[in-house]
């Protein structure tokens, strides 16, 4: 059988599908095994290109095979979904590795960095924080559509609602029944213990700022906090996978795409792809960066400031968003400390 210079791995929770290819792009392998056999397959073979679609236990695999001497590859599934489906009759765990391995060819084709088990651990701590934030905007909101049943309506917003809570309990006692105050009082407690729990990772998050170089650089960064700075710690590492900054914004999904043909250059909206927490931290930053940037006189509030006149403020909170990412890149990528002039 001709050498297998890359492989393409179909990840499943018992049963997974290789296809491999030789150097002259020729399907010479197609197999399925049982996760057991999986690590046992691969440490008989050269090392070549290992390639999978990112999911549940891909960073895993990565590394275990990594450690074995192959160069583990991971790609967003949009990237994979176009060779899935050019000549192949459905969708199925052969083709979805055949497709894999076939994307992964690609010379233009962008991968997932691989995630070391700590930075997995650090990611896990902001999963949980997201979750415990949307239970926490849920309740709240569930709470103030419970009071306007009964004619009570609140201010929007968290802080708003919780300075009003007493003053409600209080006015209106009597008003409402004794067993809707039950249900209405025991999803305040309820509010109340997810928002220590959202107290208590922001405070594993400052943790790891304070012991992470990289991390408190970031941090420095006005528009990144202790939370986005580390979730890019947590995504990216040291930022080495991307060429540039630019390259790093344009795998964040923070560029207009393109619809140009002719020699005429139409943008559109930005492409959202890549990592979507991530992404929506740094425009979050963003819009909270942009409400001090009137007060300042440096170069890059008065370039947001004229972009904001001219653009508007959605897409100057969009545009200062990349160039936070930008930033962020550079000072993880030359373990440079924040400059801000």
């Amino acid at each position: 059988m001709s050498t297998i210079i890359r492989f393409g791995l179909d990840l499943a929770k018992s049963s997974f599908a290789v296809c491999g290819v030789d150097a002259a792009e020729r399907v010479v392998l197609r197999k399925t095994m049982a996760r057991s056999e999986l690590l046992i397959f691969f440490s008989t073979q050269n090392r070549a290109v290992i390639a999978m679609e990112s999911g549940t236990g891909a960073h895993h695999w990565a590394r275990s095979l990594r450690a074995m001497g192959h160069e583990p590859r991971i790609i967003d599934p949009r990237f994979v979904a176009p060779y899935r489906r050019q000549g192949r009759s459905g969708k199925n765990d052969t083709n979805d590795a055949e497709a894999i391995c076939e994307a992964a060819g690609r010379p233009s084709m962008r991968f997932v960095p691989i995630k070391s088990a700590d930075q997995q651990a650090l990611i896990m701590v902001h999963r949980i924080r997201s979750a415990v934030v949307t239970d926490h905007t849920r309740t709240i909101n569930q709470l103030r559509a419970l009071l306007a049943e009964f004619g009570i309506v609140t201010a929007r917003g968290a802080d708003h609602f919780k300075r009003q809570w007493s003053e409600i309990r209080q006015r209106f006692a009597e008003e409402i029944p004794g067993l809707a105050w039950e249900s209405l009082d025991a999803l305040y407690v309820e509010l109340g213990r997810m928002h220590d729990r959202i107290l208590e990772l922001d405070q594993r998050l400052r943790t790891f700022i304070r012991d992470d170089a990289a991390a408190a650089r970031l941090a420095e960064v006005p528009g990144i906090g202790v939370v986005t700075a580390s979730a890019l710690v947590a995504t990216v590492g040291d930022g080495r996978d991307f060429k540039n900054g630019r390259q790093f914004a344009a795998w964040l999904g923070l560029v207009p795409s393109q619809n140009s043909t002719g020699g005429v250059s139409r943008l559109g909206h930005i492409t959202k792809r890549g990592d979507r927490y991530l992404r929506t931290l740094l425009v979050h930053g963003a819009r909270s960066e942009l409400t001090r940037t009137a007060r300042r006189t440096d170069q890059r509030s008065r370039w947001a400031e004229s972009l904001k006149s001219r653009r508007g403020w959605n897409k100057t909170a969009v545009a200062l968003a990349n160039k936070h990412a930008r930033i962020a890149w550079a000072l993880l990528a030359h373990h440079q400390s924040y400059q801000p002039n």
